[in-house]
């Protein structure tokens, strides 16, 4: 399980690179989380699947941090000029900001473990080191992309915290709605988001991108993801996301003949030691 969400959260960035052409970011991500909530919503009236009941707070919290903050935070900071690479390594601390605050949810991480982190996190910077360009950086995208970065490890702690069980088709329609309504008034004041969907075209990479995003990435991954955080220490789910740039980087060279070179190769090797080191009993 741990790989294939590896695999699926990796393909994010190459979403972004067949959608964002076609429309604004939060356009695109109210699209997104529009389709999630029509797939899942038949399926938990069908099933009748029961809600967390006193803990829907906590559920929808948890989704705005993980869902609105950290992909708004990333797609908005692309489409301004923050190259792929860079956001890449910006949020690739995150399972080092994790491992400080692992002791807020009551988890200890040992000497091991900060020595795979460090090893992971030297495994990212090389596999995106080539890919790192400051043209067109702008304080605006440094500073979504920090938000994202706080966004998503904040989101990770509080959920394991506060709502780490709950049924994940009803948990999931709840995150969702949350992360509309909380992107919806910024799409209508930046992007002139209304229903006629004007600043959108409907290609068929767009199409494609979008309905990978709802089923592959909000649906496959994040279920995976939530699952992981159920059974698993929050450094040691986090620590896997170090596996994402090479594996990025991996499908680049596949799909688009983006260059790979010998130390991205190195780096990638460097990551996979990294998180072995921290999820190893």
């Amino acid at each position: 399980m741990p790989w294939f969400f590896v695999l699926l959260w990796s393909t994010g960035f190459i979403v972004a690179k067949f959608g964002l052409p076609f429309a604004p970011p939060l356009t695109f991500l109210l699209l997104r989380f529009a389709g999630v909530l029509l797939v899942l919503i038949p399926l938990v009236l069908l099933f009748r699947a029961p809600w967390p009941v006193g803990r829907i707070r906590h559920v929808a919290v948890a989704g705005v941090l993980v869902q609105a903050g950290y992909l708004a935070g990333v797609w908005c900071a692309i489409k301004l000029g923050m190259p792929a690479g860079l956001s890449a390594l910006i949020v690739g601390m995150q399972p080092i900001l994790t491992a400080f605050a692992a002791p807020l949810i009551g988890e200890s991480v040992r000497g091991k473990q900060w020595f795979g982190l460090a090893l992971g996190l030297c495994g990212v910077g090389l596999v995106v080191a080539n890919k790192i360009s400051l043209i067109g950086l702008s304080t605006g995208s440094i500073l979504l992309c920090l938000m994202a970065l706080v966004s998503i490890t904040i989101g990770t702690l509080y959920q394991k915290r506060y709502c780490a069980h709950f049924d994940l088709r009803t948990g999931t329609i709840i995150q969702f709605a949350a992360s509309a309504l909380v992107v919806m008034p910024f799409a209508i004041a930046f992007e002139d988001f209304s229903p006629a969907l004007t600043t959108v075209q409907w290609t068929p990479s767009f199409i494609g991108a979008l309905l990978w995003s709802v089923l592959a990435l909000s649906i496959g991954a994040i279920f995976l993801l939530f699952a992981l955080i159920r059974r698993s220490a929050a450094t040691s789910v986090t620590s896997l996301l170090y596996l994402t740039p090479p594996t990025t980087a991996l499908m680049a060279w596949i799909a688009f003949g983006e260059q790979f070179s010998w130390i991205g190769m190195a780096g990638m090797l460097l990551a996979v030691a990294g998180v072995f080191f921290v999820v190893k009993k």
